[in-house]
């Protein structure tokens, strides 16, 4: 890789806005009947509903359409152990990919674990989340 692409490379990661992906609204919020629907007192049906069948969570959430990208940074694409948020552009980058080819929703998730184990754990205990996309670890 010469100099210049290095360069722009970092120009491209530093155009506002910052990252390389967001968040949008699917459903109208311009109301405040919209707002008491999306949010309280609204949102307590869905929840009723999730919490008598589990599979409503796919029907009343963005979870059939969600995946994580996760890494503990410490084997990021022929780098290294570079650490968990040095590996965040790598996630965001996936990120990116996965919404733009698959209209995938994505959540990059960066975790500072001190060993393997605490890694597991962390990414098990949040596996209701949705589906998961795990970087290689060392």
């Amino acid at each position: 890789m010469n100099d210049a692409f290095k360069q722009e490379a970092l120009d491209y990661h530093a155009a506002a806005p910052a990252g390389k992906i967001g968040i949008a609204l699917t459903k109208p919020c311009a109301t405040q009947r919209e707002l008491s629907l999306a949010y309280t007192p609204g949102v307590a049906e869905p929840v009723r509903a999730i919490a008598k069948n589990a599979e409503m969570a796919y029907r009343y959430t963005g979870k059939g359409n969600l995946v994580a990208v996760i890494t503990d940074g410490t084997a990021i694409l022929g780098l290294g152990n570079v650490g968990a948020l040095a590996g965040k552009p790598v996630m965001e980058g996936k990120a990116l990919l996965f919404k733009k080819f698959a209209d995938i929703d994505v959540f990059d998730i960066e975790v500072d674990a001190a060993t393997p184990e605490e890694f597991i754990n962390t990414v098990a205990a949040i596996a209701f989340y949705g589906g998961g996309c795990v970087e290689p670890t060392a």
